[in-house]
């Protein structure tokens, strides 16, 4: 299975954790990017520290983080894990804040704030932080997608107070201007134009959600609409800040060379004195069954190949049924060996690429298939060879290979990107915010072990039919190329 936090693996493609595939639905500053599993969150911890495993410690049976857990008097969530490998920490802040919560109306401000952390505060001038962090030899970034938002940096141990107060700072009192929201709303013009409006397959996934969901929460792009953005008033910003950057309403995840007690000391310096705010409203996640196959077609002036974006609904993350799904997808489309690439790619040789997966949303999530085809294919008779691979899946169960192969994917990424402090800081938060447990991350393993082919069979037939899912053909445009 794939896990994707905040970096990128194989293609851009919204994916799923465990196994990281990049989507657009996922907006890094700029910096570098960092692989790491993308559902992974925690839980509202308790004011006594609660231990758990070792620190990404990898044994013969079992793949673990230990962590305590602890809440400031302000609701502030704190997860600690220790690992004095590298004289370095790695500390993430996520908020309980996403495009999912924006209104109609209102769209585009989750990401707006991912830009608008880095204008400065009360303590720090604009852009600043990039300064501090870089000239003390550490590394920041920070990603919005429809579930949260969180911002992350790595310092040398020494440094760790600077990131304290960096992070704590514009959680106070953040620069919320009209200069700065001007200047921050036209570099999201202007990514909206390079990353959706004049690249290929740009608008792609945007129409994709924008069929497929029916709830408005999931129904619109992070990115957002710029005229939401362009008839933004200053106050409506300034409340989405007020209502959202709050320390009750985020989670802190520290991860590296530190000693606990005197780590928790400076996190409580540093944040406790910051006032606890309202709790935000809880946005309506319900989804209508879906009756009927939906299908919309899009031209694009610069695509080259026709491509067929698939999506089924199934159940949110951290669900039996989720897990099944995940490694359904996998054997679907993940890598040379999968079904599809050897019937559409090697086969009949109608496709150059295929990829997809099980999305993990804290709501309704969905399965998505990519098919890049080759020019001048029938697009009917492709649909007709997934058909037919998902009609083998839904009447036969799946070889034991086939399920072995994904077990020893995960286990093999979830080894290699825990050696990370960055990705297990970044877990924890996530993993914390989305199912209230930032040690969920400790049973992606043996629930993906689990998943039989009998599993298979069952969310085969169930979720992936005709009337459940929805198409999205991307055309090449008989207009002119843009230059």
């Amino acid at each position: 299975m794939t896990l994707s936090a905040i970096g990128t693996i194989r293609r851009p493609h919204p994916a799923r954790s465990p196994v990281p595939v990049k989507p657009i639905l996922e907006h890094p500053m700029r910096m570098s990017h960092y692989v790491l599993p993308a559902g992974m969150l925690l839980s509202a911890c308790g004011s006594d520290p609660t231990p758990t495993a070792p620190a990404a410690a990898s044994t013969g049976r079992s793949i673990r983080v230990e962590a305590t857990q602890h809440r400031l008097a302000n609701g502030l969530r704190v997860i600690l894990s220790e690992d004095h490998a590298a004289p370095t920490v790695s500390l993430c802040v996520t908020y309980n804040a996403g495009s999912r919560d924006e209104p109609p109306g209102r769209t585009g401000f989750a990401h707006l704030f991912e830009h608008m952390m880095f204008q400065g505060s009360a303590r720090v001038g604009k852009g600043e932080h990039f300064i501090l962090v870089q000239a003390n030899g550490g590394n920041m970034n920070g990603t919005t997608n429809a579930d949260r938002t969180n911002y992350f940096q790595t310092l040398p141990s020494n440094q760790l107070e600077l990131g304290l107060f960096l992070e704590a700072d514009r959680m106070s009192a953040l620069a919320v201007n009209a200069a700065n929201f001007e200047n921050q709303r036209n570099a999201v013009r202007e990514e909206r134009r390079l990353n959706y409006d004049n690249r290929p397959y740009g608008r792609t996934y945007e129409v994709l959600l924008e069929t497929a969901y029916d709830n408005f929460a999931y129904k619109h792009s992070t990115i957002g609409a710029m005229a939401d953005l362009d008839a933004a008033p200053l106050e409506a910003v300034q409340a989405f800040y007020e209502t959202y950057y709050a320390p009750n309403n985020a989670v802190l995840a520290l991860v590296g060379d530190f000693e606990p007690d005197v780590a928790l000391k400076r996190i409580r310096s540093y944040f406790e004195p910051i006032p606890a705010r309202p709790a935000p409203p809880e946005p309506d996640m319900t989804e209508p069954v879906q009756r009927a196959e939906r299908r919309a077609t899009l031209e694009d002036d610069f695509a080259q190949a026709p491509r067929i974006d698939i999506a089924w609904k199934i159940p949110p993350g951290n669900t039996p049924d989720w897990f099944a799904l995940g490694v359904l997808g996998d054997i679907l489309a993940d890598g040379e060996s999968s079904r599809l690439y050897q019937t559409l790619v090697k086969r009949a040789q109608v496709a150059v690429e295929v990829y997809g997966g099980a999305q993990e949303r804290r709501g309704p999530s969905l399965l998505t298939l990519t098919i890049l085809t080759r020019p001048g294919q029938d697009l009917d008779a492709v649909e007709r060879e997934l058909d037919a691979v998902v009609a083998t899946l839904q009447q036969k169960p799946v070889e034991t290979w086939e399920l072995d192969k994904v077990r020893l994917q995960t286990r093999r990424q979830l080894a290699q990107q825990l050696q990370s402090t960055l990705t297990r800081a970044v877990l924890l938060a996530q993993y914390a915010v989305f199912y209230g447990d930032p040690l969920y991350i400790n049973s992606i393993e043996p629930k993906t072990a689990a998943v039989t082919s009998g599993d298979i069979l069952r969310v085969c037939r169930r979720y992936l039919t005709p009337d459940n899912r929805t198409i999205v053909r991307t055309i090449p445009s008989s207009r002119k190329q843009k230059p």
